[in-house]
């Protein structure tokens, strides 16, 4: 009986030499597919780019199969990722989302190769366990996790479409609870000043332009309603399709495109604080002034700080500040650096807890600690009062205020029944 076959995917196949010592191939990632070896022409540290092109030859030569009622043991893994990826990840608006998710669902191919049928409980706890498999980085279990998150909605989404007639059990990692980093008020400063006076280095000198305002807006902006990165990035200074925009007359951050539909991330309006829609407005009406030659001035004569985008950096909309929040966080001092092995050599790495994310746990925090109740923090903030009370609740002055003061208090005296006859009547029924 001949083997059951394992799929397209990718293998490491080491340097072949023919009888005369010549060179027959050499040492490389191939893609495998049906017993034929495709070349990628990466080395061994260039899996990610050797994914990628398994990837691109998957969805060149595999059209996913749509045809209804299957059983899981003639559905290819490859055919449920392909048609998820068509049907729900393209048309997500937002591109951070599908690039996301498109790496996301790659890991997951390269390791699920088979059918829907040899998804079991053991295959993956190996997936986020081990053993690693050669050329295999382990995920970390929260990675994990998200990743095969994704791939129960692929399944789910298959068998939506009446395309499969069974779905298996995707076992999942348990959730790891981490404790939500916040910022002090300093540390918040210190951040917010590292980024203003941030400047572009070139040869290890500094230059006179500035690089990280862009940034410390995105911050004041994070720290003062509380909204997610990718709110924040594409708000607009007006009403535009695709996008939320800030009413700067009104003071309203309207962190949801009205054509977008709303999903688990709510994104209510909110009410800006004065001091922040005071530079906002600021920031409307100020020029540009980039320290450049030639066209690359040319291009913001005209344009003022927050022209068409709040936070803006070369005249367009931000898609990630992740790299230059990384380089503020450096310079602010907010992490520490450990040993890494970069290229074959030990160098050491700056790393940090502290990620654009945290400006959102930063204004929960700071709300809590201020006191404010629960349903106004959680609209403000733009998330239930249920994870507001369960994650950040702690930091209110009122949280368990009455319990901790009762524990302490001297117990009442018992009380007891009285027979005091009063104005010659008596409480007591007669015998």
């Amino acid at each position: 009986m001949p083997r059951p076959s394992k799929g397209i995917r990718l293998v490491w196949r080491s340097e072949s030499r023919k009888a005369d010592g010549s060179l027959r191939s050499k040492a490389g990632w191939y893609i495998e597919d049906a017993g034929r070896r495709h070349p990628t022409g990466c080395g061994k540290s260039e899996l990610v780019e050797a994914q990628r092109q398994l990837a691109d030859y998957v969805s060149e030569k595999h059209q996913p199969t749509r045809q209804r009622n299957r059983d899981p043991d003639q559905v290819k893994i490859a055919d449920v990722i392909n048609v998820y990826a068509e049907d729900v990840v393209a048309l997500n608006p937002s591109q951070s989302y599908r690039k996301e998710t498109a790496a996301r669902l790659l890991a997951i191919l390269t390791f699920f190769t088979g059918t829907v049928a040899d998804i079991s409980g053991a295959l993956c706890r190996e997936y986020v366990n081990g053993p690693a498999k050669k050329g295999r980085i382990l995920p970390t279990a929260a990675m994990a996790r998200r990743q095969l998150e994704d791939l129960r909605a692929a399944i789910n989404h298959y068998h939506a479409e009446k395309y499969i007639t069974a779905v298996p059990k995707i076992v999942l990692p348990a959730r790891s609870e981490k404790a939500k980093r916040a910022l002090t008020r300093s540390e918040a400063a210190r951040l917010l000043w590292a980024a203003w006076q941030m400047r572009q280095t070139w040869k290890g000198q500094e230059s006179d332009r500035r690089t990280g305002r862009h940034v410390a807006r995105f911050i004041l902006t994070g720290l003062y309603t509380g909204t997610r990165s990718a709110a924040i990035c594409g708000a607009a200074t007006r009403p535009t399709m695709g996008r939320g925009f800030v009413d700067l007359e009104r003071g309203v951050f309207f962190r949801r495109a009205a054509d977008m539909v709303e999903t688990r991330k709510r994104q209510p309006p909110v009410r800006l604080p004065d001091r922040l829609l005071a530079h906002m407005r600021r920031w409307a009406r100020t020029p540009v002034d980039i320290k450049t030659k030639g066209r690359g001035k040319s291009r913001t004569i005209g344009r003022m700080i927050a022209h068409d985008f709040i936070v803006e950096w070369e005249g367009g909309p931000v898609r990630s500040v992740r790299k230059a929040f990384k380089s503020a966080c450096e310079i602010a001092g907010l992490g520490w650096y450990e040993a890494r092995i970069v290229k074959g050599v030990e160098t050491q790495v700056f790393v940090t807890d502290v990620t654009p994310h945290t400006l959102r746990h930063t204004a929960a925090t700071w709300l809590m600690q201020n006191g404010v109740e629960l349903s106004k923090a959680a609209d403000f903030c733009g998330m239930t009062e249920a994870v507001l009370r369960k994650h950040y609740y702690h930091h209110h002055p009122d949280f368990q205020a009455d319990a901790a003061a009762a524990i302490t208090a001297k117990a009442p005296a018992p009380r007891q029944k009285s027979n005091i006859v009063r104005s010659g009547v008596s409480h007591l029924k007669p015998t």
